[in-house]
């Protein structure tokens, strides 16, 4: 069997959309897989081309999705979200959307915040993102819309992000796109309906995946994240590897393998599986890094307090705490308060919060 062969059946058993006249999918969005009493952080799942928003996280011989079924027993106190978007190259009867990767990035964006908006508590938890494949430049795009959005409750998401594991993303690209493209084109030939968009920025000369890593790069300049990527060991049967590690991993940060295709390293069905034992170890990892604040105290976080402390406090009224005096600058500290500490990126400030003159 050639790969173009292979790649076409691939397509028919997977990547149509063959249910006529679909009315709009329920599993796009947000979905909460699990909800903790008290939440100390927000781990996101992101699929990739073709992918879903629990299908893709679930072993045929598994019970329902991982991170729904083996995440919470070892990380209890993190809600635990994935999020679904239409990433179908082909379809039979259906549409099949035209979006684009910034689209889906915006949608995202979008849906997490507003998910995260309904907390009661108004807590606005640190942030842990996990992509697979496509699903990862999704991610890297509404990291960079996030960053620049001129609207605050975006830009928390930004902001929030403590680390993105990605799993066979393709950073630079995937030499197998030509031929899936080809693919698709022969489909549309013959009446079905495509999003060549999706499959075309996979291309390793895609100014679209430029545009991503190197605006991703000197974001990370700027606000360094905790970045893992793993890539898949195995070749898919008849296709090939479709993601090298050479364009899965990010050179300057941690690279793992696990010993599978790329659809199966997000795939597990048992807690003893090696892959499974190295991601939610690397989950494990971040959330302890992440709590140099105690539980408690993340819990305590105020969602509108991403402004800030500022010392000149003219709004406590000027006779309690006047402006320093004319020639001293002054301290105005920015961050997130957590009790009696201001939290700025990597930094912490500690202690009592004493005004005086």
């Amino acid at each position: 069997m050639t790969r173009i062969t292979a790649l076409q059946r691939s397509f028919s058993d997977r990547w149509f959309k063959t249910t006529p006249g679909a009315a709009p999918d329920p599993e796009y969005g947000i979905k909460v897989l699990y909800e903790p009493e008290v939440a100390d952080v927000d781990i996101v799942f992101v699929h990739g081309i073709t992918g879903h928003r629990e299908g893709t996280w679930t072993a045929a011989d598994g019970n329902g999705p991982w991170p729904q079924s083996l995440l919470p027993s070892l990380l209890p106190r993190a809600r635990i979200l994935t999020f679904g978007y239409d990433a179908a190259v082909m379809g039979a009867w259906s549409s099949v959307s035209g979006n684009r990767i910034g689209d889906h990035a915006r949608n995202l964006l979008s849906a997490l915040a507003a998910q995260r908006a309904l907390d009661p508590s108004g807590v606005a938890l640190p942030l842990i993102f996990v992509a697979h494949s496509l699903g990862g430049l999704v991610v890297k795009d509404a990291m960079l819309a996030s960053r620049t959005s001129p609207e605050a409750h975006l830009r928390t998401i930004h902001d929030c992000t403590q680390g993105i594991l990605f799993l066979g993303t393709p950073h630079i690209g995937s030499s197998l796109a030509t031929v899936a493209d080809r693919c698709v084109r022969a489909a549309a030939l013959v009446g079905a309906r495509t999003n060549t968009k999706i499959v075309q920025v996979l291309r390793r000369d895609s100014e679209v995946l430029d545009r991503i890593q190197h605006e991703f790069h000197e974001m990370l300049r700027m606000r360094p994240l905790s970045i893992i990527c793993f890539y898949e060991e195995l070749a898919m049967p008849g296709i090939g590897v479709i993601v090298p590690r050479t364009s899965a991993v990010l050179p300057g940060y941690t690279a793992i393998g696990i010993h599978s295709h790329h659809r199966d390293i997000a795939r597990f069905a048992r807690a003893s599986d090696p892959g499974f034992l190295s991601i939610v170890g690397q989950l494990r990892r971040l959330v302890a890094d992440n709590s140099s604040l105690s539980s408690s105290q993340m819990s305590d976080i105020d969602s509108k307090s991403d402004a800030t402390l500022v010392s000149s406090v003219s709004s406590l009224g000027e006779d309690m705490h006047p402006a320093p005096p004319q020639g001293s600058s002054g301290i105005t500290i920015w961050g997130n308060v957590y009790n009696s500490s201001v939290v700025n990126g990597h930094h912490t400030i500690a202690g009592d919060l004493v005004f005086s003159r």
